[in-house]
This record gives structure tokens, C-alpha cells and sequence, in this order.
């Protein structure tokens, strides 16, 4: 049987099937002829670890000399005669291990030989420093914990194709040391938000994902069917409405963090199940919601990218700059040369719309209009943090009017590099305003609107009962955290994105 410390000179993309179906199957028979003499790799229910590959690393001074356990996955190989060194990939990164065959002794160190790259291994020994100066452990005794019947991608040429790193996610994980910083950032910026909004007194809950009527937003649910009631139920879509309820019952301060699911199309921007954190709060409105995203954003930014300015792409991004404040009805102005506040009529919106190309369907009112123009010439214009503003009513449901223009509402959407990173409001509270909002969304429905909200009776009677004044807000954290890590697409950072199926024989 050939020597597999040869693989790491393998290139996996260079090497034909049937030599790759060669090796595969050593390993099995390798695997096989452990298991004959009593050595079953897939035995092994422990192993003790005392010290990471970073401690070591970073405490080398102090722990020069001392005795160390660590484990996790062989990298790279290199055998020479009675000394070998190989690298050991744990859960903090990498470090080196140096094998002698006099310190293993002869059947112990013929054992070893036999691993190859990807087996996960257990290692103690002593901490030294090589005379090329590289930080290692010097093995007494070296551990098959568990064998790996796969071939990793070549160390250099790494595992580039993203199909595969999408479907594979443990194996990106493994020889992407970048994807693994990016998901370790995710944890962080995640722990930050609780720490942030647990300081300012709001209470974490947990909502129901099982639905009878979706709300919260304009999107399309997952339904399923529940067998014991006989009933069709939906997927939520949106945490927004038994938050509020909670608020009607007197927390005055909660937030959610957890997953929303929308039967949508995929891109580099959406996947049909995402992470959102929403938030509400009695007693204030979207000026304090404003406030509470501009302190939260700033704060994660400088403690998570270590600096209040952030690299995005081909832009660079000021966090430390209060947020720009934009109206809906200015921004179009600016951009596309419009003033709605002159339009008057839906025939004036639509003249317009033909004007300039812009397609509307008959159910659109004058507010669908202008919300069609901001998304035709600004939002791409939205490059450093934006705070836009004032969303006409028949956009906005579940919003509270402008008192002085009651075609507009107090809501804003938080825009960066062109995209929509928050939706907030000063929530509407009046049961006889929301009833209206919600026969209006019905009547969209029935025009054809998919994504139009339903009448969610509860809601209503919970409002009747009195919410206080109250303002709310949701973060999607994916785009957040994709903001934070410099990633182009939501599938970079979602652990396992949603992926049609690949058929494969075995």
C-alpha cells in the first residue's frame, strides 16, 4: 500500500477519477485492516484537550517546555525517514507538530505514517520552538480519533468553487480559514446586539414561527398543514405583531432575534430564510428608533472591524459620521427631478409614470408611485448611512400618520451602499385606523397582490384594549453582517444557504 503522506502534493482538481477512486478506496481498505486488528478508529469516545493552537501561540514563553494535549484535523504531512512534521488544524487555527520515530517509538511511529491528511488526531507532548523559530509541539504520543475517508482539496489551490462551498459548508470551514473568521464575526456581532439592547432594558422573548395569519410585512409565507387540527398554518414572516402584543400586555421594551421565512425569489441579497432582530419600545417614536439604530450600528461597527470606518466592496463607509436624514418625497425630488408634494391626483402619478418608463399595475395608488420612482433613481444613491424617511400610507400598514400630511407616515428605512439594512416606525396604535389599513390591504389581495397582509383580528382586539405610543424596528443581521465582513453575496454568510438539490448517485 502506497505511503499517503504523499497527499499533501496532491491537487484534487488535477488528478483524474480514476485515480481519486483509487485513493478513496485505500482509504477504505486502510480503514478495514485497522478495524481487523483491533484498532477501530471510529471506537475512541474522548479525548481530554488541555491548550488550543492560538494559546500556545500567543503563550509560548510560558508554556515553553510544559506538557500539552491538543486535537483536531492533520492538514498537511511531511515525512522524512524517522522525523515528520505535520500541521494540526484545531477550532482556533493552526499549529505545528513535530513527530520523531525515537519519541513515538518504532510500532507507534509506523502507526502514524499510516494517518493521513484530513484524519482528526489527537497530540501530547511538549511545547518548543523549531531553529526555523516556528512555534510546535514535540509528540510523545499521537492519536487516530477519527479517520477520514475523503480527500481534502490541495492546501494551496484550497476549495474555490462556491457551489461546492455552499453544499459543503463543513469542508469551506475546513480549508478556508477567511469563511470560518467570517461566521466566528457573525457569533460576535450577534452577542454585541444583546449585549447592546439588554443594557438599554429591553426584555429578550421568543414568538411563535407557526402562524394563523402572517403579518408584519409584504411577502409571500411558506405554508404547511397541521395534521392534528386539521388546519393550514404559515410560516412567519415577520416578528412584528405578537412583539407588539407584548407591548399592549405592558413590557414596554422587547426584542426578538430570530428566523423569518419568505417564499421569494434568491439573490445575492435574499434567501427565503434569514435572521432579523425587531425591537419595540412604549413611550417613544421613530426618532427614537433612529437613535437606538445609529448608537447600535456604530458600537458593533467599532468593536467587531475594530474601527468606526468600514471597507465595503469599492466604498468606504463612515460610522462614526451622524446618519444622513432624507425624506421620501426630497430624495425623489433630488434624484429624479420629481416633486410629489405638487402631485395631487393618482392621474398626475400615473402621467408621470408613463413619462419616465416607470411600469405600475392598476392597483397602485399615488404613494406606489412615488415609492416606484425612489426605487428607479435613488436607492442606488444611498451609498453612506441614510435614514429615509416618511413613507406614504399605502406602503406603510401598520404605521402612524404624519399629523401635519396624513398621506405619510413616521417611518424610516436605514439605507447603506445602496441597500435596505432597517425598516422602523412610530407604530400605529388606533384599532379603527389599523382595521381601515388592513380592509385597504385585503382589497389589494383581492386585486392581486400576493404579499398583501391579511386581517389579523387578535391584533385588532389587542390594539382596542390601548398599545401606548410606541416605536419599533427591524434589523435583517445577514445584510449586517455581510456589511461587517466585506461580503458580496447573503449566501457568504448564512452557514447553509438554501440550495436547489443536486441529484448524485452514491
Amino acid at each position: 500500500m502506497s505511503n499517503a503522506g504523499d497527499e499533501s502534493n496532491i491537487n484534487i482538481n488535477e488528478i483524474n477519477s480514476a485515480e481519486l477512486n483509487d485513493m478513496l478506496r485505500m482509504r477504505r481498505e486502510k480503514l478495514a485492516e485497522r478495524q481487523a486488528e483491533g484498532k477501530d478508529p471510529f471506537v475512541t469516545v474522548k479525548y481530554d484537550v488541555t491548550r488550543h493552537s492560538d494559546e500556545i501561540h500567543a503563550r509560548f514563553e510560558e508554556l515553553d517546555g510544559t506538557e500539552v494535549s491538543i486535537a483536531g484535523r492533520m492538514m498537511t504531512k511531511r515525512v522524512m525517514g524517522k522525523a515528520s512534521f505535520f500541521d494540526l488544524l484545531d477550532r482556533n487555527g493552526r499549529i505545528q507538530v513535530y513527530a520523531r520515530k525515537d519519541e513515538l517509538g518504532d510500532d507507534a511511529y509506523a502507526e502514524f505514517r499510516r494517518m493521513d491528511i484530513g484524519d482528526i488526531v489527537g497530540v501530547k507532548g511538549r511545547v518548543f520552538k523549531t531553529h526555523m523559530g516556528e512555534v510546535s509541539v514535540k509528540a510523545a504520543e499521537v492519536t487516530l480519533l477519527c479517520e477520514s475517508l475523503q480527500i481534502l482539496p490541495e492546501k494551496f489551490h484550497g476549495l474555490k468553487d462556491q457551489e461546492v462551498r455552499y453544499r459543503q459548508r463543513y469542508l469551506d470551514l475546513i480549508v478556508n480559514p477567511e469563511v470560518r473568521e467570517i461566521f466566528l464575526k457573525r457569533s460576535a456581532i450577534i452577542r454585541k446586539i444583546r449585549e447592546f439592547m439588554d443594557g438599554r432594558g429591553y426584555v429578550e422573548v421568543e414568538t411563535p414561527i407557526l402562524q394563523l395569519i402572517p403579518g408584519g410585512a409584504a411577502a409571500r409565507p411558506f405554508t404547511t398543514h397541521h395534521n392534528a387540527l386539521d388546519l393550514d398554518i404559515d410560516l412567519r414572516i415577520s416578528l412584528e405583531l405578537p412583539l407588539k402584543r407584548l407591548i399592549v400586555g405592558g413590557l414596554e421594551r422587547v426584542y426578538e432575534i430570530g428566523r423569518v421565512f419568505r417564499n421569494e425569489g434568491m439573490s445575492v441579497k435574499h434567501n427565503p430564510e434569514f435572521t432579523m432582530i425587531e425591537m419595540y419600545q412604549a413611550y417613544t417614536d421613530y426618532y427614537g428608533m433612529m437613535e437606538l439604530c445609529e448608537s447600535l450600528m456604530r458600537k458593533i461597527v467599532l468593536e467587531v472591524n475594530g474601527s468606526p470606518v468600514l471597507k465595503y466592496g469599492e466604498h468606504e463607509l463612515d460610522f462614526s459620521k451622524p446618519f444622513a436624514k432624507l425624506t421620501m418625497l426630497d430624495a425623489v425630488a433630488q434624484y429624479a427631478g420629481v416633486d410629489f408634494g405638487q402631485v395631487t391626483t393618482l392621474a398626475e402619478a400615473r402621467a408621470l409614470a408613463d413619462e419616465r418608463g416607470i411600469e405600475y399595475e392598476q392597483r397602485h395608488g399615488k404613494g406606489d408611485i412615488l415609492n416606484l420612482f425612489f426605487e428607479r433613481y435613488v436607492e442606488e444613491h444611498l451609498i453612506q448611512p441614510t435614514f429615509l424617511m416618511d413613507h406614504p400610507v399605502e406602503i406603510s400598514p401598520l404605521t402612524k400618520r404624519k399629523p401635519d400630511n396624513p398621506d405619510y407616515t413616521e417611518r424610516f428605512e436605514l439605507f447603506i451602499t445602496g441597500r435596505e439594512f432597517a425598516n422602523a416606525y412610530s407604530e400605529l396604535n388606533d384599532p379603527i385606523d389599523q382595521r381601515a389599513r388592513f380592509m385597504h390591504q385585503e382589497a389589494m389581495r383581492a386585486a392581486g397582490d400576493e404579499e398583501a397582509n391579511k386581517i389579523d383580528e387578535d391584533f385588532i382586539l389587542a390594539l382596542e384594549y390601548g398599545m401606548p405610543p410606541t416605536g419599533g424596528m427591524g434589523i435583517g443581521i445577514d445584510r449586517f453582517v455581510m456589511l461587517v465582513t466585506d461580503s458580496a453575496s447573503i449566501r457568504d454568510v448564512l452557514l447553509f444557504p438554501t440550495m436547489k438539490p443536486v441529484l448524485e448517485a452514491r
